[in-house]
């Protein structure tokens, strides 16, 4: 079964012009935050705990075109801060 590539565009701009990253595979640690209740969902979603957790794994990311409301130098160097989805089983392997 051949991959068929989709195509990506946006609606309209935001502060900072359209733009495409291509697609790379690299490492820095990535965070995960789960929403903990004591006594399960039995209150209300505003009575939950943040949890926070972290770890490093090389994984990529497909080619991504998409306009921002920050500058792009903040883009680059905040990548590692994002929250990022990988299937963690195959991390640097994106599906067919």
């Amino acid at each position: 079964m051949a991959t068929q590539r989709v195509v990506q565009r946006t609606e309209g701009e935001g502060k900072a012009r359209t733009n495409t990253h291509p697609a790379v595979t690299h490492t820095h640690d990535q965070y995960h935050v789960t929403h903990h209740h004591d006594s399960g969902f039995t209150h209300a979603v505003t009575e939950c705990e943040h949890r926070a957790y972290w770890h490093t794994h090389e994984h990529n990311h497909a080619e991504l075109t998409h306009s921002h409301d920050y500058r792009h130098e903040d883009e680059d160097r905040h990548h590692a801060k994002e929250a990022h989805v990988h299937d963690h089983a195959a991390p640097s392997h994106s599906p067919a």
